[in-house]
Order: C-alpha cells, then sequence, then structure tokens
C-alpha cells in the first residue's frame, strides 16, 4: 500500500505526531470579560457599519468557497474507492487556489499534512483512499477550528450585535459541514448530539440578544465540546470508533483496514491537543496505535479505548480544578460545565466499565455541582465536587486495570 519515499517519511514526520497549536482559543483559557470601547459620533459610527457589511459580505462568499472546495476535493478523492482514476492534480489545485488559504491560517500542520498527502497520492506513494481520509477528516479540523474562532470574534466583538450575529452565521455555516458526522455518531451510539449542538447555538443566539455574555460562554461550550465527543466516538469509542473497525478488519482485509486506521488517526487530530496536554502518556498510546507506521494488526483498540477515557478523565478533573479556583467568577460556572461536558463525552465507557448507576450518579452529581456553583453554595459544592473527583479517579484506575 505505501512506496517509501521522501513524501511518506515527510507526512510521517510532520502528519503523525501531535500537534501543539490549533486550539489556541478554548473555551477555559479566554478571558472571559470584555470592554467595550466607546463609540464615536454617528457620522464615523455610519463609516464604520458600511465598511463592516461589505466586508461580512465578502467572508460569507469565501466561506461558501471553502465549503465548495471541500466538497469537490473530496468527491473527486472519492474515486479512489471505486476504483476509478483520481485527478490529483485537479484536487491539488482547487486546495492551493480555494482552501489553503483558510487551512493555513488555521494550522499550518495541517496545511503540511494536506499538501503532502496530495502530493504522495499523485505519485503513487499513498493510497488514494488514506489520502482521502486525510483530506476529508483533517479539512474538517479547521472548519472545527474556524467554529472556533467565530467564537472567539464573537468575545471580541461582544455589544455589536449585527456583527456578532453574522460571527453565528458563519459559525453555523461552517457546523453543517461538520453535522453529517455527527448524524452519523448519533445513529452509531443512539445519542443525540445534533439536538445538543442545536440548543448551544440557539442558548448563542438568545444570549447575544439578551446581552447575556455567560449565557453565551455557556452555549459555546455546549457546541465545541459536543463536537469534540462527535471526533472522540468516531476515533477511539467502543463499539464503533475506528479504532475497533480497523482492528477487526486488519487479518481479513489489510488495506481497509490501513484506510479505517487513517481515519482514526484524522479524527483524533481535532481532540488529541487536550489529551496532549493533560494526559501526555495517555496520548502516546492513542498516538502509537493510529500512527501509519504502526501495522495495524498491531493495533490495539482496548489501549485506545481506555487512554482515552484515562486522558479525558484527567481533563474533566482539570476543569473541576479551575472551577473550584476560580470561585465566584463567570469561569467557575465556565469550567463547571465543561467538567461536565468531558464526562459526558464517556458516558457508554463509565456505563460498560462501572455499571448504569454509577454513571447516572456522577451526572446527577455533576448537575448538582454546576447548580452550587452558579447560586454561589460553596459548602454544598465542595462536598459534591469531593464525591465527582474520587469517582473520575476510580474511573481512571479501572481503566488502567482493564
Amino acid at each position: 500500500m505505501f512506496k517509501k519515499s521522501v513524501l511518506l517519511y515527510l507526512l510521517l514526520a510532520i502528519g503523525l505526531v501531535l500537534s501543539a497549536c490549533g486550539q489556541s482559543d478554548q473555551g477555559s483559557k479566554e478571558d472571559q470579560s470584555k470592554e467595550e470601547t466607546t463609540q464615536g459620533d454617528s457620522e464615523e459610527k455610519s463609516s464604520e457599519e458600511n465598511g463592516s457589511e461589505s466586508e461580512e459580505a465578502n467572508d460569507k462568499e469565501e466561506d461558501a468557497d471553502f465549503v465548495a472546495a471541500y466538497k469537490k476535493g473530496k468527491e473527486e478523492l472519492a474515486k479512489a474507492g471505486e476504483g476509478e482514476k483520481v485527478d490529483y492534480q485537479k484536487v491539488i489545485d482547487l486546495y492551493n487556489n480555494q482552501l489553503q488559504p483558510l487551512v493555513a491560517k488555521r494550522d499550518g500542520k495541517i496545511d503540511q499534512q494536506i499538501s503532502t498527502a496530495l502530493e504522495a497520492g499523485k505519485n503513487g506513494e499513498m493510497d488514494g483512499q488514506v489520502v482521502k481520509q486525510i483530506f476529508d477528516k483533517l479539512t474538517q479540523k479547521v472548519f472545527y477550528l474556524t467554529i472556533k474562532h467565530e467564537f472567539h470574534e464573537i468575545d471580541e466583538n461582544w455589544g455589536k450585535k449585527e456583527v456578532v450575529k453574522e460571527e453565528i452565521a458563519e459559525a453555523k455555516e461552517f457546523y453543517e459541514v461538520l453535522k453529517e458526522t455527527v448524524e452519523k455518531r448519533d445513529a452509531a451510539y443512539e445519542t443525540n448530539m445534533v439536538d445538543q449542538i442545536d440548543a448551544g447555538f440557539n442558548e448563542i443566539e438568545k444570549a447575544v440578544e439578551n446581552d447575556d455574555n455567560l449565557g453565551f460562554q455557556l452555549g459555546k461550550q455546549v457546541v465545541d465540546k459536543t463536537l469534540m465527543k462527535t471526533f472522540y466516538l468516531a476515533a477511539g469509542a467502543v463499539p464503533n470508533g475506528y479504532a475497533t473497525k480497523a482492528a477487526k478488519e486488519a487479518e481479513e482485509d489489510p488495506d481497509k483496514a490501513k484506510v479505517e486506521q487513517a481515519e482514526g488517526w484524522a479524527f483524533y487530530q481535532s481532540i488529541s491537543e487536550y489529551i496532549t496536554k493533560y494526559a501526555e502518556e495517555d496520548a502516546k498510546i492513542i498516538e502509537k496505535n493510529f500512527n501509519l507506521e504502526t501495522d495495524v494488526k498491531e493495533l490495539d483498540p482496548e489501549a485506545v479505548n481506555h487512554a482515552f477515557v484515562r486522558g479525558l478523565s484527567k481533563v474533566a478533573l482539570h476543569e473541576y480544578e479551575e472551577s473550584e479556583e476560580y470561585w465566584g467568577e463567570d469561569k467557575s460556572v465556565i469550567t463547571a460545565l465543561e467538567g461536565a461536558l468531558f464526562i459526558d463525552m464517556i458516558a457508554s465507557d463509565i456505563k460498560r466499565m462501572q455499571g448504569e448507576e454509577t454513571y447516572t450518579t456522577l451526572n446527577e452529581q455533576a448537575q448538582t455541582y454546576l447548580d452550587a456553583v452558579k447560586s454561589d453554595e460553596k459548602e454544598k459544592a465542595m462536598e459534591v465536587l469531593e464525591k465527582i473527583e474520587g469517582t473520575l479517579h476510580s474511573i481512571i484506575e479501572r481503566s488502567k486495570a482493564a
């Protein structure tokens, strides 16, 4: 399937290591309070609004071009799976002329990864179906990062309703591309993530109308973390993650398994930064298994899944630590919600490993803690937080022993 070459080694060198950049505007790390500057006289304001409208129209047209280029490239690359000849130069030109500016702006490493994969496909040094997965899933990461960027822009422009509404519209336009991925996971795991994301956007729009910045921050976290859950379910969850699929396929069809391994790796890139930051050893396990240099027959889906469970549990613990540290501030409420959302990411794993009752209790405790933070009931909050942390630590230990 692969010919060793300079291009392939380059891809492995830059692509199959964890990126340290690309999610610089994580919700819990952003400043949650913004001061708006006083506005000038009416003539200046009118001029500014006209300029803003023109810029917004251009942005909307650009966004549509990015999405169209992605769809065209994906459609051409899909021919590899149908035994048809792929016009790689067409995709390369499409990428360089229409999509690359956005990719490079969001994450220069992704730009290198996609460009190198396309060239490797053109030169016959990488299987076309693997190339397609790298192009497809890494571009999805770029669209995910763009949604996060639009949220950051909303923060920056808070108080300017028309500008903010346009940023929301742009975020939703990029989400429409990712929605199919979310729907597939909902069908596979009987989850309701599409409804959750819709509710998050509704909360954001309501918050803008009511000038409720905290409401916006909470809605933003629901959208962001539910998309992260989608990527986790696609990559490492049991039984329908690509780690499990690739391992099952490895004996009968190694080539197909290799494609699934590439899909798992590419989906993982959208959440790798979080796990690397707070659970480096667990991240290394996931990366080693998904790395295309790893023989797919040696891929251990249980090790991948348990590393994800430990990693996401550790991220949840970090969010709760921050919630306690920033008690009395909006950030305490925001990180309390983030902790609950990271617990929700591994809901099916907790049920499988420790039983339905354990998850139900933990979920209720997470809600109780969030409510207590909102109502400034610190004694009650600290009491339940101790129980949450104890359960998360037990989940981590259980996933080591399993």
